[in-house]
Formats: C-alpha cells, sequence, structure tokens
C-alpha cells in the first residue's frame, strides 16, 4: 500500500506522519489517533456527525482524502476546549438538545465555527449553519434554542 507523508496542526499540535494515501481524514483521526469524538455515520457526507473545522471551514471528514489535510490547521470536537465544557457545549446540555448524542459532535462543530465568526447570529443563520447535520432523537429545536439562549438572539 503506498504511503504518503503529511504535516498539519491538530488541535494546536503539529503532527508529522506517514500514512496510507487512500485513507480518509475520518479513519485517520479514529483508527490511527484513536480521537473518537468525531463520529463516522454515513460514509458519505451526508450525516455531518464526522464535521470537524479545517482552515476555519467545516467539512465533512468522511470526504477528505488524508493527502488534502497537509499544511492544514485542523479543529476536531476533543480541541474545542483544553479544560472543560464550551458556552455552547453547556447551553445544549441545559436544553436536553441531545438524546442519543450521535449527531452531538458535528453540530458542535458547525455551532462552535459559526460563533466563531458571528457571536450575535440571526435564526437563519443557525439553521443553515447546522443543515448539514442530521439528527434523529430531538430534531433541531432544543439545539437552535440553545443557540438562541447562549447568544441571547431575539428572534
Amino acid at each position: 500500500m503506498k504511503k504518503i507523508k503529511i504535516d498539519f496542526i491538530l488541535n494546536g499540535t503539529e503532527i508529522t506522519d506517514e500514512v496510507p494515501v487512500n485513507i480518509t481524514l475520518s479513519e485517520y483521526l479514529r483508527d490511527y489517533l484513536k480521537l473518537t469524538g468525531t463520529k463516522e455515520g454515513c460514509s458519505k457526507g451526508e450525516c455531518g456527525a464526522c464535521t470537524v473545522i479545517i482552515d476555519d471551514k467545516i467539512f465533512d471528514s468522511c470526504l477528505i482524502l488524508i493527502p488534502e489535510v497537509d499544511g492544514k490547521n485542523i479543529t476536531t470536537i476533543e480541541g474545542i476546549s483544553k479544560d472543560d465544557l464550551t458556552p455552547l457545549q453547556n447551553s445544549l446540555i441545559e436544553e436536553g438538545a441531545f438524546q442519543c448524542g450521535f449527531c452531538a459532535s458535528g453540530m458542535v462543530m458547525s455551532l462552535t465555527n459559526l460563533l466563531s465568526k458571528n457571536e450575535k447570529p440571526s435564526l437563519e443563520e443557525i439553521r443553515e449553519s447546522i443543515s448539514g447535520n442530521l439528527c434523529r432523537c430531538t430534531g433541531y429545536k432544543k439545539i437552535i434554542d440553545a443557540v438562541i439562549k447562549l447568544t441571547k438572539v431575539v428572534v
């Protein structure tokens, strides 16, 4: 199997590795680095469970081949807070936004990216930011309510 050397920043740490050229970022995170917060749902870029932030934009890591991350800055759910839960995560918990939790990391990553660019997003911007993330348990109302409560957006 052909391997490639990659260099990138992951959650603030420089990574240099030699990995098979045909694996996805999701596979690399979960199978090689044991960062299992990034979930593998559909493997087709449809569910958003594997959402990560690459150079300040969200991506489904199941669609990114590992050579594409060379030289990039990547943040996973494990990298959004060094010490404790973020205010967003606390708000989601307080609102009971998740049941099974499978979509949680992808939702948090999408919303974290939104809030890093816009501290007071509109209702439409909140909805748009999670439009690539599927939730089968609670739906989206409590998730959106948690963001509204956190940002004190008037709808």
